[in-house]
């Protein structure tokens, strides 16, 4: 009966809207449209690229990386929207080629029924292999589906070339207070999606409070919004007033954008790398702290402080190396939060040190032994029993007998051919000129010039 159809119908319809109505409100506020999306100006504003490929209605494959937060997802929907396209989502955490296949299979029927484009919105796509990217290739070629890929992961690392032939890269930058913002304030305009039924006044210390702290990310600053709307009680007028006093217990972790796994951990690590090396302390202990608060294991941070102890200070103060080794065994014994002085400790020290990079000598030297292969040890130089057992039986002479042992000289030194015969003359190292290194360098130039 058309009564009982449509009965149900209303029924479906009202268990639909009920469940929206339930949902977040970060998740109401989505952007359907390009006009609703918020940031990214570079990429989406009048006369950009992408812009123009949705005006224009022709889409193809393309890759979306930046920073957690900075609405790949989002965008990925909107492309959808304005083009009239099927949308289909894969995680790449949680989905493999079963999935893929699904996919492609219901693309595929979908454009012999009625013509219609399929757009696969691959989540962290840098999470497949090689062979499940791969997978893709022949879909892409065959325009089964169109590829919308996204990842917070440098793609020329975490992506195979095939696949980045075959697409156009988008770097989607971090959003700024300001784009967090606008979205608050459209939320509060709202009438259907937001908080626009409601009569709320937000101070603008609470507002700039909750984009403050949100750190670009428009999904935390909403849902705090939400928290301290609802969570507020009524005027006698029938206004919800948030304070700062509300908006700071909504949101009390201010928001630090770090990804242990993304580009941002290695950009944080050479920055803090880079402020020691220019003996910035101050800002040594500012990217540290960045780290620190994104979630980076200390123990990370250490082995880096050991590295710089002798790639960077090195011989201009050797004690250096031993400075953050005992900063790291007390950070083991004592843990956090007093584990920072360790840190801190370590990284003052490191940072205000007389800085030199001659231990790099070692890396010049290995790279003309895969050059020219190792020559062979200089007879004297051999090991004294095998050199006297050759002598023994070959009846030769012990070459162990040229060997000078240098205690038995003034000051412990002797002149003597320690390279090989064709490198006798080559020098790999070059002294410092700051702190202790020019001491031992000294040291060295005094006791040759004894031996001449």
């Amino acid at each position: 009966m058309d009564l009982f159809k449509d009965e149900s119908e209303n029924e479906g319809l009202g268990r639909a809207e009920e469940s929206a109505a339930n949902q977040p409100l970060a998740t109401r506020m989505r952007p359907r449209s390009l006009e609703e999306f918020e940031g990214q100006e570079h990429l989406v504003g009048e006369g950009k690229m992408l812009h123009r490929m949705i005006t224009s209605g022709v889409i193809g494959s393309l890759i979306l990386y930046g920073p957690p937060s900075s609405g790949k997802t989002t965008l990925a929907h909107v492309l959808s929207r304005e083009i009239d396209a099927r949308f289909e989502v894969i995680n790449a955490v949680l989905d493999g080629l079963k999935d893929l296949r699904n996919v492609v299979a219901k693309a595929e029927h979908q454009k012999k029924v009625n013509g219609k484009k399929t757009i696969l919105f691959v989540d962290e796509i840098h999470r497949w292999n090689k062979s499940q990217q791969d997978a893709l290739l022949p879909h892409l070629e065959s325009g089964i589906i169109t590829l919308v890929g996204a990842t917070t992961e440098n793609p020329f690392y975490s992506l195979v070339s095939p696949l980045l032939s075959r697409c156009q890269l988008f770097e989607l930058y971090p959003l700024t207070k300001e784009n967090v913002e606008q979205m608050i304030g459209a939320a509060l305009l709202d009438e259907k999606r937001g908080l626009g039924y409601m009569n709320i006044e937000l101070e603008k210390d609470a507002k700039n409070h909750l984009a403050e702290y949100a750190g670009g990310d428009i999904r935390n600053a909403l849902n705090a919004l939400e928290v301290a709307a609802l969570s507020t009680p009524k005027s006698k007028s029938g206004v919800v007033h948030i304070t700062l006093d509300i908006a700071k217990q909504s949101i009390q972790k201010r928001s630090v954008r770090y990804d242990r796994t993304g580009d941002e951990h290695y950009h944080y690590a050479s920055a803090f790398i880079k402020s020691m090396r220019g003996s910035d302390v101050d800002a040594a202990l500012y990217w540290m702290n960045a780290m620190l608060e994104g979630g980076e294991d200390p123990n990370f941070i250490f082995r880096r402080m050991l590295i710089f102890a002798s790639e960077d200070v090195g011989m201009a103060d050797p004690y250096a190396l031993t400075v953050v080794h005992a900063a790291q065994e007390s950070f083991l014994k004592t843990g956090m939060p007093e584990g920072f002085y360790f840190l801190a400790h370590a990284s003052i020290f490191l940072a205000l040190s007389m800085k030199s990079n001659s231990t790099k000598a070692i890396f010049e030297i290995n790279s003309e032994i895969k050059k020219r292969g190792i020559k062979d040890v200089p007879n004297h130089l051999r090991d004294k029993t095998a050199n006297k057992l050759s002598s023994r039986y070959l009846d030769i002479k012990n070459a162990s007998d040229n060997y000078k042992y240098p205690h038995d000289y003034p000051s412990h030194w002797v002149e003597q051919q320690y390279l090989p015969d064709e490198l006798k003359n080559r020098s790999w190292y070059s002294g410092g000129s700051e702190g202790r290194e020019p001491k031992l360098i000294e040291r060295l130039h005094k006791i040759r010039s004894k031996g001449k």
